[in-house]
């Protein structure tokens, strides 16, 4: 399983991203993450990147949101206790086993 995490360096919610993904990548041998940085815009445009932390599963985004501007910003999620800068382990879970 390939999964990468998508992020910039002015969000520090990709660290926590980086910890969820590095605990079900434990949980699942051959599981691959692969941090994706997007350095400015460009790169931005160029991957249609929908802000950080993004998750892709073998190149698709767990938790679309088509509406969301491609650019350089923190990317929100709603989770059981409200929005967040990152979804929760569970809701992780369950998008890649869905997926």
């Amino acid at each position: 399983m390939d999964i990468t995490l998508q992020y910039f360096d002015g969000c520090p919610n990709w660290k926590i991203a980086a910890e969820r993904l590095d605990l079900i990548a434990a949980e699942h041998p051959g599981t691959v993450v692969t941090r994706r940085l997007v350095e400015n815009l460009e790169d931005a445009e160029a991957i249609n990147f929908r802000g950080s932390p993004s998750i892709l599963l073998r190149g698709a985004d767990l938790f679309p949101d088509p509406g969301a501007p491609v650019g350089m910003a923190c990317r929100i999620y709603t989770t059981p206790t409200g929005l967040a800068g990152v979804p929760t382990l569970e809701q992780l879970r369950d998008a890649i086993t869905t997926a």
